[in-house]
């Protein structure tokens, strides 16, 4: 199992709909992951991702502070 720091980036998307351009921002972390922007609230932006090869499952937790 990998255990690795990581951080998110904060994204921001912008979409042209019927003549009206949006904006929306997202969260990743690293590998393509998206995190709710909610949890981004909650914790920060400091997670732990473990990586579990044999199974091949991905654990994302937040960073004790």
């Amino acid at each position: 199992m990998k255990e690795r720091e990581v951080e998110a980036k904060r994204l921001i998307g912008k979409k042209l709909v019927r003549g009206k351009m949006y904006e929306y921002e997202y969260y990743t972390l690293p590998l393509n992951l998206y995190i709710p922007k909610s949890m981004v609230e909650k914790f920060g932006t400091r997670y732990t991702l473990q990586v579990d090869e044999d199974s091949g499952t991905i654990t994302i937790r937040p960073r004790s502070q």
